[in-house]
């Protein structure tokens, strides 16, 4: 991997002054006025949650928890939504390329970067899903699948807004934005990749299980982690991190691994199933 430095793009200080302004815990008269102001101008479905006047700051809003489980289907083979998203688009890969919205591809090698150039080719003409959450969604992701984390990079870039006027005009927007890669295993060795994918006003994309994964930071250089030493599985359903603002996140499978059986343009919810999964 290269060690290239990034510079810090006007996108990436807009959302650290905003992540400023929504981490702030304003007395509980006006924090209580603006958490019920963003819930009325987004339209946000409360039902799951607790009332808006509980948060404390704007980003506990965001990144608020279900009050109940969300069922998750757990048959054998599901592959589940990790987020409540659109599906922006889906389907198989031609070789390493993707589309990010009909018209608009991006490449696969570009996204996994040059610490991934051997591991992505394991990945052409495999499967691929683009979830697109919005600042009204529910902002924590969830594992889709039970999976061995191998590795993860931190790969510094723009903030560009990912919503979908901005996939239709931005090329390779997913390559230029900040990001964090999983490399992923089944238990039958299958490689899949997990992207989160940052975006404008997301001042932080956290990681559960790795508390050192710390985006929209000071630090400007890809870094790399493995856990070779200490296994490490996540079940399906399980918290993976949350956003501190609407963003993305891509699943990347190797050939006749994954079968989307999902549609582009369409609302799913985390929990139902999206793709079934062929180990065998």
């Amino acid at each position: 991997m290269e060690n290239t430095y990034i510079k810090k793009h006007w996108t990436n200080i807009v959302s650290q002054w905003f992540g400023h302004f929504a981490d702030h815990e304003f007395p509980s008269p006006i924090q209580s006025f603006i958490n019920h102001a963003y819930v009325n101008l987004l339209g946000l479905d409360m039902s799951e949650f607790a009332p808006p006047s509980t948060y404390p700051s704007l980003n506990k809003l965001f990144t608020r928890e279900l009050k109940k489980r969300r069922p998750v289907d757990m048959r054998s083979g599901a592959l589940i939504s990790p987020v409540d998203a659109y599906v922006t688009e889906c389907g198989p890969l031609h070789k390493d390329i993707a589309m990010q919205i009909k018209g608009m591809e991006y490449s696969i090698d570009d996204l996994l970067t040059l610490q991934y150039a051997k591991e992505a080719k394991s990945i052409y003409d495999g499967s691929y899903i683009n979830f697109y959450l919005s600042p009204k969604d529910y902002h924590r992701y969830h594992m889709p699948y039970k999976l061995r984390i191998a590795s993860a990079l931190h790969q510094p870039g723009k903030l560009y807004p990912v919503n979908f006027a901005s996939l239709k005009r931005q090329k390779e927007l997913f390559v230029e934005n900040e990001r964090i890669i999983l490399e992923c295993f089944t238990e039958h060795g299958k490689r899949v990749f997990i992207v989160l994918v940052g975006a404008l006003n997301v001042g932080r994309m956290t990681i559960a299980f790795d508390p050192r994964i710390k985006t929209n930071a000071d630090r400007r250089m890809p870094t790399y982690y493995r856990y070779d030493k200490k296994p490490i599985w996540i079940h399906k359903g399980d918290l993976l991190g949350m956003f501190m603002m609407g963003s993305t996140v891509l699943i990347l499978a190797e050939p006749e691994l994954l079968e989307v059986v999902t549609n582009d343009r369409t609302h799913v919810r985390f929990g139902e199933r999206v793709g079934i999964m062929h180990e065998a």
